[in-house]
């Protein structure tokens, strides 16, 4: 088709002048004038205190357990507590047939006041014989005599003694008492079963679960830098803040633990130490062996810097990368150190400083050295519940 036959020079010339105008404005980048610099929002990044949280694994376990055995030999008369209800310290738990013993306990109670007869008899005839002995009516070997006597007699009181309340011992081990108060298991043993002193197998455990431990292991390298850190002053230490604990299912602990020690040793099979955490259990919900998770403090980062994560991106090696706007107004591609989390934000370890001008939207209009119209987001990141920066898993 002849354009020049079908259109007027004039009017074809103004036909290719739109069109290339139209053209021009499609291969713009959206949102940037045409030949001017293209619109983006900045986050500038501000120092601020940032606790340090490692979020560990742990597992749970009674706060104390006692396991009952018998103490002597006899034959199970009589179960006196309910399966898995909570006892007291001293309340008895199990009856034993205690017959023999207190049979054993009443021949020791004759023998006892047999003793103490004697022991009179022989006080008397002491104290009459040292009468005479004043008036040479006896020998002062017969004087002598009566008091070894009653010296013996005494002494043969004393053994009885001890041996009725040695066999009173027997005879109150035949019922079995807690050792301490909690919740007590299963029974082991029924009404007629033999059961032996000192047996292997328990009749049943008692454990106090309010409050309970919670033992959580942490690496022994993590602990390295953490210690590192602290002496370059790069974080303060944590002391005495409480240890948040999370259930299985991901919620959240009502009450918080206190860390009670750490380990002075590590194991060397895994290359960790453990943790233990003392939590309130008033409500019985934590049971021992079951997996938790505890959130410990490791310390506060006074001058931290976050970058909201929409504001980090990775390069095909898997670095970490951000861009800023320069002091010309241009973009400038940096290579960024993060390592946790602080809700939706990263925490900056290096490539950044206070100050920086760090582009969270319009990244995908610009390229390194293009220039931009920077303007500020609304909302300065956003906000960590409680500026707790997670340690990676």
């Amino acid at each position: 088709m002849d354009f020049a036959r079908t259109f007027p020079r004039p009017l074809l010339a103004g036909v290719l002048v739109s069109a290339a105008l139209a053209l021009a404005a499609c291969r713009a980048p959206a949102g940037q004038p045409q030949g001017g610099p293209a619109e983006v929002t900045v986050v500038t990044l501000k120092p601020q205190p940032v606790t340090v949280t490692r979020e560990l694994p742990g597992r749970t376990s009674a706060f104390l357990v006692a396991e009952v055995r018998p103490q002597v030999n006899g034959i199970v008369k009589q179960r006196l507590f309910t399966e898995g209800a909570m006892v007291k310290a001293g309340q008895p738990l199990y009856q034993l047939e205690d017959a023999q013993y207190r049979a054993e306990r009443n021949n020791a109670k004759a023998a006892l006041a047999k003793a103490e007869a004697a022991m009179h008899t022989a006080q008397l005839y002491a104290k009459r014989t040292s009468q005479l002995a004043r008036t040479h009516a006896v020998s002062r070997q017969d004087d002598e005599n009566a008091t070894a006597a009653w010296r013996q007699a005494e002494a043969d009181v004393a053994a009885a003694q001890a041996s009725m309340e040695s066999t009173g011992v027997t005879l109150g081990f035949a019922r079995i008492v807690s050792p301490i108060a909690g919740r007590i298991g299963k029974s082991s043993v029924t009404q007629g079963a033999l059961v032996t002193a000192n047996q292997a197998e328990p009749m049943a455990r008692v454990q106090q679960l309010d409050p309970v431990y919670v033992d959580v292991t942490q690496s022994s390298g993590e602990l390295l830098a953490l210690r590192k850190q602290i002496a370059a002053g790069a974080l303060k230490e944590a002391d005495g803040t409480p240890v948040k604990i999370l259930l299985e299912d991901g919620s959240r602990y009502p009450h918080d633990g206190k860390l009670q020690f750490s380990d002075v040793s590590v194991d060397p099979t895994t290359g960790s130490f453990a943790l233990r955490v003392v939590v309130p259990n008033p409500d019985d919900v934590l049971l021992p062996g079951m997996y938790v998770r505890a959130v410990v403090d490791m310390g506060t980062n006074p001058q931290a810097l976050l970058v909201p994560q929409a504001g980090i991106a990775r390069d095909p090696k898997g670095g970490a990368t951000a861009m800023v706007v320069d002091g010309q107004g241009k973009a400038a591609l940096r290579e960024v150190q993060v390592s946790r989390t602080v809700g939706d934000q990263w925490l900056v370890e290096g490539g950044l400083a206070a100050g920086d001008k760090v582009i969270v939207e319009g990244l995908q209009m610009i390229q390194p050295g293009m220039p931009v119209h920077a303007s500020e987001a609304g909302v300065h990141g956003a906000k960590a519940a409680g500026t707790q920066a997670a340690a990676p898993h």
